[in-house]
Formats: C-alpha cells, structure tokens, sequence
C-alpha cells in the first residue's frame, strides 16, 4: 500500500530486526472503510502491509491476515453474508483451518465475515437499542494467550474506539457455555454494554486461537494523540505487535 507520512510525533514501535519481512494482508471488500487504517497499524507495529482484494484467488505470502471495518457489499442483505462468498474468503478459511493455522483478525464488519463463514461460532444482529452506536470502549483481555493479544496482561483493561449499528453477538447457551468453559472469550465489555451482546461479550477466538473477532476498533487506537482520551490512546497497537510475536516464534 501507498507509504503514508505518520502523524504528530508518532512512531513505529522498536521492531525485532527478524519482523522487517513480515507481510501482513489487509483485505479489502465494495464498502470496506478501515483498510487504510488497519494498514497503518501494521506499518505501526513494524511490519508490511499488502493490499488483498476480495475477488482476488491467493493470499501470496502474507504471514497473517486481517478483515477490517466497514459495510462490505453495503450490508444489503446481512452484515457479513455477501463477503463471505467473495473467492479470497475460501483462501483464508482454508488457510486459517491448515496445519499452518494462518492468524486472521476480523474488526467489526471483518468479525461479522468471519461468524459467517463459520470461521466463529454465533451471530451478529442489530443493536439492542437499534441505533449506530459511536463511542470510545473500555475492554478487559480474558485470554491473552491469542495469536492476537500475547503482548496483553489477562485481565488488562484497554480503551479502543467503537461504531457498529451490527455488533450484538449472539449465540445459543450451549455455545456461550462452551465458549466460557474453553476460554474462548477474548474480549468484554467493562462498564457498559453497548449493543446487548450476550454475557458482554466484545470478541472470540476459535478453538485453536489464531483466528480472533471482535467488534470495537484496535487500528483507530495506535497513535497517541489520535485515538481515545482515555489511556494512552494507543492500546490498540498491541494486537498487531502480539501477531509479529506469534509469527517470530513460529518462525524460530
């Protein structure tokens, strides 16, 4: 993607000398918004992001990949339901289901696609208030042990911004129950549940932990200055330095 200057002060954070090569791709979809954003906060943590367009038929040499925001194919029919068939959705769900277990990220819309194609269990429907809800969010880490979130403390609270009008998660109890008792919570709501999701739950993971959705917005937190006022305005970042981690140490 087209190098952009970084803004105020900010910086990339230190990289290892082994994440310089690192390819991270960042998919876009018809009514993705947060794919530029997502790029810069690869490019924050110290790797390199690659344009991954939705009709394209291989993923090249991505070491992960993430889904970000937006109304892909404007939500005409379901949040999520038309990009689920785009053909570099069955390169990811395949990718992400092999023995290389490849991380994937879904944001907000990228977390719909992923409950979708399956790639997570339950559902997202209309909040409960049945409005868009924007907002900063405080969320506290339950499994930090995430192709995602190694660089979070369990139990961290971290400020990311929301905006969904879709982001109630749902699910059957038998599934919620499961998802509890296998900790595949990753993330909840602290102090306010913004859309009605069951037990406050704000992101999961699959039961292998690479493949990771939420519906808060860690890319619009990785620069301070810029992202919320509580904090230090870029707890966001972490989940891309946490990948660059995961895939040094598979690459040892």
């Amino acid at each position: 993607m087209t190098e952009l200057p970084l803004i105020g002060e900010a910086v990339a954070v230190a990289a290892h000398p082994r994440l310089t090569g690192a390819k991270i791709g960042v998919v876009t979809f018809p009514g993705t918004l947060d794919d530029r954003d997502a790029a810069r906060a690869v490019r924050l943590a110290g790797a390199t992001p690659v344009e991954l367009w939705h009709a394209g038929t291989t993923l090249g040499d991505v070491d992960a990949v993430v889904i970000p925001g937006g109304f892909s194919y404007g939500d005409y029919l379901r949040a999520g339901a038309i990009a689920r068939f785009a053909p570099l959705m069955s390169k990811i769900i395949d990718a992400a289901n092999s023995d290389a277990r490849l991380p994937v990220l879904g944001i907000c819309n990228g977390f719909q696609i992923l409950t979708e194609s399956h790639l997570l269990p339950g559902s997202m429907i209309k909040n409960d208030h049945l409005k868009f809800m924007c907002r900063d969010q405080v969320l506290r880490v339950e499994n930090n042990t995430t192709a995602w979130t190694g660089d979070y403390a369990a139990g961290q609270e971290i400020t990311v911004p929301l905006k969904n009008q879709d982001g109630q998660y749902i699910a059957d109890e038998k599934t919620l129950d499961a998802l509890e008792a296998e900790g595949r919570v990753v993330f909840r709501y602290v102090g306010f549940n913004p859309n009605g999701s069951r037990r406050d739950i704000a992101g999961i993971s699959n039961a292998a932990g690479n493949v990771v959705g939420l519906m808060p917005h860690p890319e619009h937190a990785v620069e301070a200055g810029f992202g919320p006022e509580l904090g230090s305005g870029t707890e966001g970042l972490g989940f891309f330095t946490s990948v660059l981690n995961k895939i040094v140490g598979d690459n040892k």
